[in-house]
């Protein structure tokens, strides 16, 4: 077999002076080396830039691109075009990457040589209890030998099937779901690496989990992506609503069904987490309480952001 082409690393940035270090500490140290590693500044206000240029020293390898104001999509696509490889992985700041990332990633790629799109495995670094029951929470469930769910955080692609999907929207948040969409329309095949792992630091309260999904509702509603997240959620509420009434006038027995539905959601997101945490969470009132107020707090960030996005213009940034 030929050997693999060589591959380009994109990483948008923007204000991640707190983290860039980990990142790049981690980059180094890789056991498969990207050829080209280029870092896009969308503009940051804080010293990304000027920490970047002094780890990067003048190790060639690195490139940083200073793009003016750009969302992480713009960022991706414009370090995508300046690349002459045929190869481009893709993850974000913030993140810290396993030694062996890149590594599983052409691993797979070598395995299965029709596959133009491989996605790799992402699990949240988990530093306090709080970390833990938002990882329940909203995290898809990591089962064995398959990834959790598909990230561009945690991708190798070709770069036709970048051009031939046209690139990544330029918005705050959802281009990624919706550039991966397109994308797959375009690869011949879609494969997956589980051991190719990433890791990112979850939100550390209740305060900036529901900041995020707000934004993320917002965004969501604009891309008109409402039948895979929000729907499902205003039905159960509806049904909720429907008990309330039938409390209200028939009999209060129905509330009891409130406190129902809440247990079994919570119990669903427990049982699905079983091969991280077991089930001894769903014995714990601190952790099957902490999940459940999680959860109200992203059901009400997301019928916050759809209605931001009813009522404010849809925009691109």
């Amino acid at each position: 077999m030929d050997p693999f082409p060589q591959i380009a690393l994109v990483i948008p940035v923007f204000n991640e002076s707190q983290t860039i270090a980990e990142l790049i500490a981690t980059l180094k140290v890789q056991s498969a080396l990207p050829d080209e590693i280029i870092f896009v500044d969308g503009s940051s206000t804080d010293n990304t830039v000027q920490l970047l240029k002094s780890m990067i020293g003048s190790d060639s390898r690195f490139r940083i691109i200073e793009a003016g104001r750009a969302m992480p999509g713009k960022g991706r696509n414009i370090g995508t075009e300046k690349t002459r490889f045929d190869w481009i992985a893709y993850t974000d700041a913030g993140i810290t990457l396993d030694k062996d990332w890149l590594h599983y990633l052409v691993k797979k790629r070598k395995e299965d040589p029709d596959a133009d799109i491989i996605y790799g495995n992402f699990s949240p670094q988990i530093n306090s209890l709080f970390e833990k029951c938002a990882t329940i929470a909203y995290v898809p469930a990591l089962q064995p030998n398959k990834i959790r769910t598909k990230s561009i955080a945690s991708c190798l692609l070709k770069k036709e099937v970048w051009k031939k999907a046209g690139g990544f929207p330029d918005w705050r948040a959802a281009e990624d779901l919706i550039f991966m969409e397109k994308a797959e329309e375009q690869a011949a095949a879609v494969a997956t690496a589980p051991d190719a792992m990433v890791y990112w630091q979850l939100r550390p309260g209740l305060a900036s989990t529901y900041k995020k999904f707000d934004l993320y509702s917002k965004y969501n509603v604009w891309a008109g992506r409402q039948a895979f997240w929000h729907y499902g959620i205003a039905k159960q509420y509806a049904v909720m609503l429907i008990t309330i009434l039938l409390a209200i006038f028939h009999s209060w027995y129905w509330l009891l069904l409130l406190p129902v539905w809440m247990v079994a959601r919570v119990t669903k997101r427990i049982f699905s987490h079983r091969f991280e945490f077991g089930l001894k969470p769903l014995f714990n009132p601190f952790i099957f309480s902490m999940v459940a107020i999680i959860t109200l707090t992203i059901d009400a960030a997301t019928f916050s952001g759809w209605i931001k996005a009813l009522l404010q213009k849809r925009r691109a940034s």
